[in-house]
């Protein structure tokens, strides 16, 4: 009863406190560990002496496979070469960079040392990646930051063993390498063969509670087998958790991704929270049970210092010459500004990993406690030091990632090519016995999700309420009203309770797909223009930017007709300012029509992005 307890309080206190950082913007990893730093002084708090295993296959295994499954397989690809280097490079030139102060300065073998090192070599993707996405950091930092982080993790691990092996004498340089090389080549092996397997179940599985039961086994049917095989369980469960994420739309219904989405961020959230909150419970009786050592203080606080500088600033020392030799080479893009660089190699806060794999170190190890205090002293302090300033590291260097606009024009031009494909199946599809209805309602249904989708941009609806928010605001009443009618006639007895909730859940999945997005929060403060046609479009290359209008910024034929605009374009041919499609009069789309001229400009406030009608390319 009293462990039960204990871990009620844990969760509930974990999820809390995250959800307080939240709420104020703050680095969650950094609120729980020093939540858990206070904690651990307080009376009536109990020891936390988390075992090994349970960390390792308990918490690791689903962390790993809950981003992998969100990490674009596309993106890694194109960064291989960065992910690489900095997931082996970087990890054995800071483990060898922090062993060599460690034997330095404590009375330990040198293959000791090695340990330790690996130990807190390895970032943490959860620090890293969520300060990198409230603070909007590029795509590519933030792909690189993450991938780097799952598979650093097999790297030390795969180094701690050796090392761990190498001070009891059992192991050789060439033992060693083959290890590697099983520990790499296995565990990828393993996590595809996996994926593939669990992909044949997938397809004949339509009930999304089966689709995602095998999706919680998912992580640990990949990393035993590897395990076992003693390959590496963490490459095995990143290289499936990626294949399987990949696949999912073909290979699970959509309820059923719906479903895996929801709780494995909700798994997500729970293991990071209580991970972080027991890294600072067990500080106490790390620091004292070091502080109460045969080593004298004075050492004991300058190896702290010294290895936690080592482990800071072997990641600069590594990543700028790299970067800059690729550069050199013609191996990177060119176009890549170094401060890039700055922001990958001050990105190194440390976590679960470093957690798990000090607990492996054996008993008898030469001065346990003193390392078990270096490799939490690294956490607590690449946290505090590197968790705290990357912020202003990233607004110093100017470096941004797409703002809120920029993804919601993206987002806008995706749908309007999938809505363009989706309405030219439907005319293939029309027989003479489809109901002109029919084919209306679809035609509208799929016009006004575009359309919702560009009212995104321009102004907001502070100053003009778009047909969308109308909508919105219209249609919640409207639910809310349906609701307390379900509810009357449940409490009156009258109806069958089955019956009940089916049509409540049909009336909250409706909620869930209303569009609340709230314009209120954009902040652009350069003007919004769209990147260059992944595709080649003549119109949008012989177009010009921008064009002097030759009417004032109204439609002209809205003002005749009668008609209240949402937003306005100008032909980039003629100058004439007409709506968009999301007006009543949809003027804009009508002169394309009338006059076969190809491209569009946005003259909404701060917009600068243009659209091809004949290509359906923004540019």
């Amino acid at each position: 009863m009293h462990v039960a307890i204990g871990l009620v309080v844990l969760v509930a206190s974990a999820a809390s406190l995250a959800a307080l950082a939240r709420r104020f913007g703050i680095s969650e990893p950094l609120v729980l560990t020093l939540a858990g730093v206070v904690a651990s002084y307080l009376p009536h708090v109990p020891e936390v002496h988390p075992d090994p295993e349970v960390i390792l296959l308990g918490f690791l295994p689903p962390l790993l496979y809950t981003s992998a499954i969100r990490t674009s397989l596309v993106d890694f690809r194109a960064n291989a070469r960065t992910i690489a280097l900095l997931s082996v490079g970087l990890v054995l030139f800071s483990t060898f960079a922090v062993a060599a102060v460690v034997w330095w300065l404590l009375p330990v073998p040198f293959a000791v040392a090695v340990a330790l090192g690996a130990v807190v070599a390895p970032t943490d993707a959860v620090a890293a990646t969520g300060i990198a996405r409230r603070i909007g950091m590029p795509r590519r930092i933030v792909t690189i930051l993450e991938d780097e982080s799952m598979f650093n993790d097999a790297t030390a691990l795969v180094t701690v063993r050796t090392a761990i092996a190498a001070a009891a004498g059992t192991v050789s340089v060439w033992k060693a390498g083959g290890d590697f090389l099983l520990a790499a080549g296995g565990g990828a092996a393993v996590g595809i063969v996996v994926a593939y397997l669990l992909a044949m179940l997938r397809r004949r599985i339509t009930d999304p509670v089966l689709d995602t039961t095998l999706s919680f086994l998912a992580p640990f049917v990949a990393y035993l087998p590897a395990e076992g095989i003693e390959a590496s369980g963490v490459i095995a469960v990143v290289t499936c958790g990626m294949v399987l994420g990949h696949g999912a739309p073909a290979w699970q219904s959509a309820a059923s991704r719906i479903a895996e989405r929801t709780n494995w961020r909700t798994i997500q959230f729970i293991l990071e929270s209580v991970v972080f909150l027991m890294i600072g419970l067990q500080m106490r009786a790390i620091i004292e049970g070091a502080w109460d050592s045969n080593l004298d203080h004075r050492t004991l606080i300058v190896a702290a210092v010294a290895v936690m500088l080592a482990a800071m600033l072997s990641r600069p020392l590594w990543v700028f010459p790299v970067a800059l030799l690729s550069r050199k080479l013609g191996l990177s893009n060119a176009d890549v500004p170094l401060s890039h660089p700055v922001v990958v190699s001050w990105a190194g806060m440390r976590g679960v990993v470093t957690l798990a794999a000090v607990l492996l170190l054996p008993a008898d190890t030469p001065q346990l406690p003193v390392l078990k205090l270096l490799a939490l002293v690294v956490v607590a302090g690449t946290l505090l030091l590197q968790g705290t300033s990357l912020p202003w590291v990233v607004r110093r260097l100017h470096v941004r990632g797409p703002s809120r606009a920029e993804n919601a024009l993206q987002k806008a031009n995706l749908l309007q090519q999938a809505t363009s494909a989706g309405l030219a199946e439907l005319e293939k599809h029309i027989t003479p016995d489809t109901p002109p209805g029919v084919v209306e309602t679809l035609r509208d249904r799929v016009t006004w999700k575009t359309n919702a989708a560009w009212e995104r941009l321009g102004r907001s609806e502070s100053e003009l309420a778009t047909p969308t928010a109308e909508y919105r605001r219209l249609r919640l009443e409207m639910l809310r009203a349906e609701r307390e009618t379900v509810l009357r006639v449940r409490d009156s007895g009258t109806a069958d309770y089955e019956i009940l909730q089916y049509v409540l859940s049909r009336l909250d999945l409706e909620e869930s797909m209303i569009d609340r997005f709230d314009e209120t929060e954009e902040e652009r403060v350069e003007p919004l223009a769209a990147p260059v046609a992944a595709d080649s479009c003549a119109h949008l290359e012989s177009a010009p930017l921008v064009r002097e209008p030759t009417e004032p910024d109204e439609c002209k034929e809205c003002i005749a007709e009668g008609y209240a605009w949402v937003h306005l374009r100008m032909c980039l041919s003629c100058g004439h300012i007409a709506c968009c499609d999301s007006s009543v009069g949809n003027h804009a789309t009508k002169h394309y029509a009338a006059t076969g001229h190809p491209v569009m400009r946005s003259v909404e406030p701060g917009e600068a992005w243009r659209w091809c009608y004949v290509d359906e390319l923004l540019g």
